[in-house]
């Protein structure tokens, strides 16, 4: 039986559990607005409908849902460029910007970002028991993205 109402929020652990539940091995894009075309090139890339997907400007219930209390609780404190690709694996959230030159990345070099995601982040938050402790990467300013074909 859920002893939770509705207004009583769940406890970090719950919390943690379920965004686990949802959203483990998966990719999500955490934005405020993608630039204009950005989105509808991103469905046409293999595999781009399938990154979820959390808009930032839209603030949290009350109580937060799984994703927006790891969201708006461990992400936006870390103060990245926006957009944000989040590789969710078990133990570790990886999170690198898109912006690349001034703009947003192409949709198309998002592939390439998660092939190295786990070497090449600008955030990780190492999973703890119901929190994430922070660690940075490398630099802010560094987005290159290395394919079998070189760097660019």
């Amino acid at each position: 039986m859920n002893t939770h109402s509705a207004q009583t929020p769940l406890d970090p652990i719950q919390h943690q559990r379920r965004f686990f539940e949802r959203f483990a091995n998966r990719t999500l894009l955490v934005h405020d607005g993608f630039p204009t075309g950005w989105f509808e090139e991103l469905l046409k890339q293999p595999g781009g409908g399938g990154h979820f997907r959390i808009d930032t400007r839209i603030a949290p219930g009350s109580p937060p849902t799984p994703v927006e209390w790891v969201v708006h609780g461990f992400v936006l404190p870390l103060d990245l460029p926006k957009p944000l690709l989040m590789r969710i694996d078990r133990d570790c959230l990886y999170l690198r910007h898109l912006q690349k030159n001034g703009c947003c990345a192409h949709p198309s070099e998002i592939l390439w970002m998660l092939d190295d995601i786990r070497e090449r982040y600008h955030a990780r938050l190492q999973v703890g028991r119901g929190t994430f402790e922070p660690a940075m990467g490398m630099p802010l300013t560094e987005n290159s993205i290395e394919t079998p074909y070189g760097a660019f």
